[in-house]
């Protein structure tokens, strides 16, 4: 693969990407229930991990691996914390 295409692939999905993040944001502004806005809160941390993995590939630099590892981590936290509260009413036990 040439370094053009490369350099094309990754700035189309980067455009996509955020396309996708502007979609979750959407469905968490107007989300008509509380799951629907966790659903896009959920899909907006994994194109945000997803998008700044892009730029780490097109930059080169290991500190976007590094935020996308913690965001991974942070978001996957949230979202379970956020189902148990909606599923029990509380968090901690």
């Amino acid at each position: 693969m040439t370094a053009l295409a490369l350099a094309l692939a990754i700035t189309a999905a980067q455009i996509i990407l955020g396309i996708a993040m502007a979609c979750a944001a959407f469905r968490v502004l107007r989300g008509p229930r509380a799951q629907d806005r966790v659903l896009g809160l959920d899909a907006l941390y994994v194109a945000g991990m997803l998008l700044l993995l892009t730029y780490g590939i097109q930059t080169g630099r290991t500190l976007f691996f590094e935020a996308a590892l913690v965001i991974a981590l942070l978001g996957f936290a949230g979202t379970v914390a956020l189902a148990k509260f909606l599923m029990r009413g509380e968090v901690i036990e």
